[in-house]
């Protein structure tokens, strides 16, 4: 009876992805055709394939589609490529097979929404090598081919995604950090916020599921409230609105869970003082009006826009400084609004967001809604979109052989949040940048010779170092001397792609001439110790000193950076001496006669690890994150580094950076049970500045909670505290009791966790 009712249940999926392509749009016989010969070829080809969720595997395809179709609002092209997606890739049909039924277009689009053969991906011996990297760059430049295959990528990851409950936990992070470190970024800048929206929300829900089920509990008892803002805030709006003869319709929405945390952490607030949790949607209805030209329909909406604007501002007291025109200046990827933040009757801040329909249809769709613009009307010329300028700009760069996957995803990424600024040269030339570039970012802008012999340069005709920070509309000129070349601290300074890059490639060609000397001292030792040397030795090396290449490594071993006691422990040829496993990493933090005594009182604390890995790394010591500071109770992940395990919080920016590219290194980790071991961990405080302040929280955090204090540092300006405690708790559950009780003093107002 199962099968009857799994083939039943797929033609339904199939039936309804056909109802939506109709809602849509008016499909043509040649394309409903088309779709169901791909839906035939891949039930097919997926007949005796099903997912980790135990589902027929053809469930995945037809969701995918249906998302491209609902949600993205493409056409028939993507629904019979997403269909198809996973065949090249999963099962015996090839890619010539789909371009002789399908055409050279759908081709070249499952082409590129494929992943890389692993079998045909020559593996370098390098620590910057990563084969998701060179997937990465695959997809990148296949979108820079046809937009639709990054659409369809982000409908196959937000499926992925929303089905990612059946997976091994460690292939959960890994996902979710891929997922957070470019689709997310990409989503962004196309414009698809529901779809981004929703990819946040869920990979908090495996990177930090605990902050994620308590601020989601916060958001459903608040729901009283937005009804109440309905009945006061609505109706007026409505009534006003009707009065003045628009037609409009009304939406209204919550703050998602992954944007309230992020409002909590970078303002360092409580979810009940979210100011921006509800806001209302008001998407004008402007008729046509035969023969107007494009540019006037703008004006008359912008016009319409505002004079809503002008309605809603004299209905509530509006915060000036929340206003923003997203219609005069619209976003680099296309989004139009205007958008203001007003008091509520009840006391609540609202935040109105007001736009036309076809400023709304761009809002939801994002960039697919020009391409399927294009797509219908293929005779009209119509004007370029900056994202398919931002493609043009990148392509260049993607296609370059001799860069590093790796670094041309990051110099990729760049490109996604980043705002623009506009630098004047002394000949009045404009140069685009991005923001928070320096002067030698601007040096290497101009000419690679320019920026490998800055010195600083003349801003507005007065002189700054190379680190100085551009603004939008500065005039640069930039000084330079012969006597000047590039150093390792240049890469501190400099924030675009292209300017490391050609720093780095200054300092390899640098460190080439000390090639033969290093592996001369290299041979020698080997020689002396019995050992050859070998590609796997070498890699070895690279990995156990943090080496970016070969050149690398011979360049510090000709320095003396690397030494035979360096190279003895790398080989196991030498027993290192004890060390204090857990402390160790944070030793960096604090120096001087008092830690000394600390770890002389309680060292019992400290020399033993408070992880268990799983049972192949035993071999490899484990030790905690100085980035995320774990304490017992949080939910971490270990990450293969240099020889050791370095266990990270689920949530770490860094851990998920490493997850994103290198899931080779991921190693699932546990905190080791029955044992009471002390964390150095820190916690930031803002209070009202009064006298005692000090004297209670000394007393809270020694007497009540019986915690042993690091340092403290407090800093008064203008009446306000900033303080910054470091001390040692056993536990997650501690150090959330503990902030709980500073918060309730009188006048503090903010803690925060490191």
């Amino acid at each position: 009876m199962e099968e009857p009712s799994e083939d039943l249940a797929v033609q339904r999926k199939y039936e309804e992805l056909i109802e939506a392509c109709r809602a849509n749009r008016q499909l043509s016989a040649d394309d409903e055709s088309n779709i169901f010969r791909a839906f035939n070829i891949a039930r097919n080809a997926h007949a005796d394939t099903r997912r980790k969720s135990g589902e027929l595997y053809i469930f995945h395809p037809l969701a995918v589609a249906q998302i491209a179709v609902s949600e993205v609002g493409l056409g028939p092209i993507a629904v019979i490529c997403a269909l198809l997606h996973d065949v090249v890739e999963d099962t015996d049909i090839t890619l010539d097979t789909l371009r002789a039924i399908f055409g050279e277009r759908v081709a070249r689009i499952v082409d590129g929404v494929t992943k890389i053969d692993k079998a045909t991906m020559i593996a370098e011996q390098n620590a910057d090598f990563s084969s998701q990297a060179e997937n990465y760059r695959k997809i990148l430049l296949a979108m820079c081919d046809d937009a639709y295959v990054i659409f369809l990528k982000l409908c196959d990851r937000l499926h992925n995604m929303r089905t990612l409950g059946s997976m091994k936990d460690t292939k959960k992070l890994a996902i979710s950090s891929e997922t957070q470190y470019l689709y997310i970024p990409i989503a962004h800048r196309l414009g698809l916020y529901n779809i981004k929206t929703e990819l946040d929300d869920l990979v908090m829900q495996y990177t930090n599921p605990d902050k994620y089920a308590e601020i989601a509990n916060q958001i459903s008892q608040s729901a009283g409230t937005e009804l109440k803002l309905k009945e006061c805030f609505t109706a007026p709006i409505r009534k006003l609105l009707d009065s003045n003869g628009l037609h409009y319709t009304i939406k209204t929405r919550i703050k998602s869970v992954y944007s309230c945390w992020k409002k909590m952490q970078n303002k360092g607030v409580q979810f009940d003082e979210i100011f921006d949790l509800y806001a209302m949607r008001i998407i004008l209805d402007i008729p046509d009006i035969e023969g107007l030209a494009p540019e006037e329909r703008r004006q008359i909406e912008k016009e319409e826009c505002f004079k809503v604007y002008a309605l809603i501002t004299g209905l509530f007291r509006p915060q000036p400084a929340r206003f923003r025109d997203w219609i005069t200046t619209p976003k680099n990827n296309g989004y139009e609004s205007l958008h203001t933040t007003v008091m509520s009757p009840i006391g609540r801040w609202v935040e109105v967001q007001i736009r036309t329909t076809r400023m709304d249809r761009i809002a939801e769709k994002g960039m697919a809604a020009h391409f399927l613009y294009k797509e219908a009307h293929p005779d009209e010329q119509v004007k370029q979109s900056p994202v398919e300028e931002w493609l043009q700009q990148i392509r260049t760069s993607l296609e370059d052989p001799n860069k590093n996957a790796l670094d041309l995803v990051e110099e990729f990424k760049e490109t996604l949040y980043t705002n623009e600024i506009y630098i004047f040269t002394p000949k009045g030339e404009t140069i685009k940048m991005p923001a928070r570039s320096t002067v030698l970012d601007f040096a290497y802008a101009i000419h690679s010779e320019l920026g490998k012999h800055c010195i600083g340069a003349k801003v507005n005709a007065r002189v700054v170092p190379t680190g100085y920070r551009l603004h939008s509309g500065e005039q640069v000129q930039v000084l330079t001397s012969q006597k000047t070349n590039p150093t390792e601290d240049w890469l501190k300074e400099v924030q675009t792609q292209r300017a490391k890059d050609h720093i780095k490639d200054y300092l390899r060609n640098e460190k080439k001439q000390y090639f033969d000397e290093g592996e001369q001292k290299l041979r020698a030792f080997l020689e002396k110790s019995k050992l050859a040397i070998t590609p796997e030795r070498t890699a070895r090396l690279r990995l156990f000193f943090n080496c970016d290449s070969d050149i690398d490594l011979y360049y510090r071993i000709a320095q003396g950076d690397i030494t035979e006691d360096g190279l003895r422990q790398c080989f196991h040829l030498s027993r290192s001496k004890p060390q204090l496993l857990f402390l160790q990493p944070y030793q960096q933090l604090f120096d001087g006669k008092e830690q000394n005594s600390l770890l002389n009182s309680d060292k019992k604390s400290f020399t033993t690890s408070p992880f268990l890995a799983d049972a192949q790394y035993d071999n490899l010591e484990t030790q905690p994150a100085t980035c995320c500071k774990p304490v017992q109770g949080d939910r971490v992940i270990g990450i293969v580094e240099d020889n050791r395990i370095m266990v990270h919080r689920t949530n770490c920016p860094t851990a998920i950076h490493e997850m994103s590219t290198h899931e080779d290194r991921i190693v699932r980790v546990r905190w080791r049970p029955g044992e009471k071991i002390a964390f150095l961990t820190g916690i930031t405080i803002t209070a009202i500045d009064r006298k005692g302040l000090l004297q209670q929280l000394t007393r809270i955090i020694s007497e009540d909670m019986d915690l042993n204090m690091r340092a403290i540092t407090l800093e008064t300006s203008e009446g306000v505290v900033h303080g910054l405690i470091m001390l040692y708790v056993h536990n997650l559950g501690g150090l959330d009791q503990l902030i709980e009780s500073i918060r309730a003093i009188e006048g503090v107002e903010q803690v925060q966790r490191v």
